[in-house]
């Protein structure tokens, strides 16, 4: 059984490198803190940045972290899609990619409110088994649609058949997804802020005071906040 201890209590923000699932990343948190460790929303393995990871009773603030809007940067090619929507999937189908206008109209139609299809590498439940686990023994699926809202989406950097995009969205929504609606794939993923949190405040050896990381949160974010940790704060 892991450590289960409440205290040290805090948020660390962890900047994810590529390659190791997030799982890890919390887990090496957990051993350094030997603390009850949660999350607030994980990376694929191929994606980097932003992790906030709660550690002790600071866990109990949970639902206050895990509905804050996410801001991304990524790279998609847009002369392949794949499997996965990402590097590490099969290449479905190649072609030429859009021209300026074609890609701006398509762009266009990925702002606001949009419904996108959960990509089959996820870890959504589709008849109780995990999505990833049925795409990975080769089993066909309809995804659900997801409707997410997309604040900001702008053009960076753009050039032979690859488009950089800077994203600010709603909580749950998938890149990988946008990146196929676009008709590409991500080649690179990096997640830049999680509500208030920045990665560029990362570091994995301090822990934010439970009080002072609830009071960045808006006020929405602070309604989710179960009655034992307002009173753990003294806030209730």
């Amino acid at each position: 059984m892991p450590p289960r201890a409440l205290e040290p209590a805090g948020i660390a923000l962890v900047d994810k490198p590529a390659g190791p699932s997030s799982f890890a990343v919390i887990a090496e948190v957990r051993r350094r803190t030997r603390a009850r460790t949660g999350h607030a929303g994980t990376l694929d393995p191929f994606a980097t940045g932003l992790l906030v990871v709660l550690s002790g009773w600071a866990t109990k603030l949970q639902p206050c972290f895990v509905g804050l809007d996410k801001r991304y940067l990524t790279e998609i090619d847009l002369r392949a899609t794949t499997t996965t929507g990402d590097p590490e999937g099969a290449i479905l189908e190649g072609h030429e990619p859009p021209a300026g206008s074609a890609r701006g109209a398509r762009l266009d139609a990925l702002r606001g409110e949009v419904d996108l299809p959960i990509p089959a590498a996820s870890a959504v439940k589709i008849d109780g088994e995990r999505a990833y686990r049925l795409a990975r023994r080769g089993v066909e699926v309809e995804m659900p649609v997801r409707r997410s809202t997309i604040r900001a989406l702008e053009l960076v950097g753009a050039g032979e058949g690859l488009a950089t995009l800077d994203l600010h969205v709603s909580s749950g929504t998938y890149i990988r997804a946008i990146a196929t609606a676009l008709g590409g794939h991500c080649r690179t993923l990096r997640r830049l802020e999680v509500g208030p949190f920045s990665v560029d405040d990362a570091n994995p050896l301090q822990l934010i005071d439970p009080a002072d990381a609830f009071a960045r949160l808006d006020s929405g974010a602070q309604a989710r906040a179960p009655k034992d940790a307002l009173q753990r704060m003294a806030l209730a």
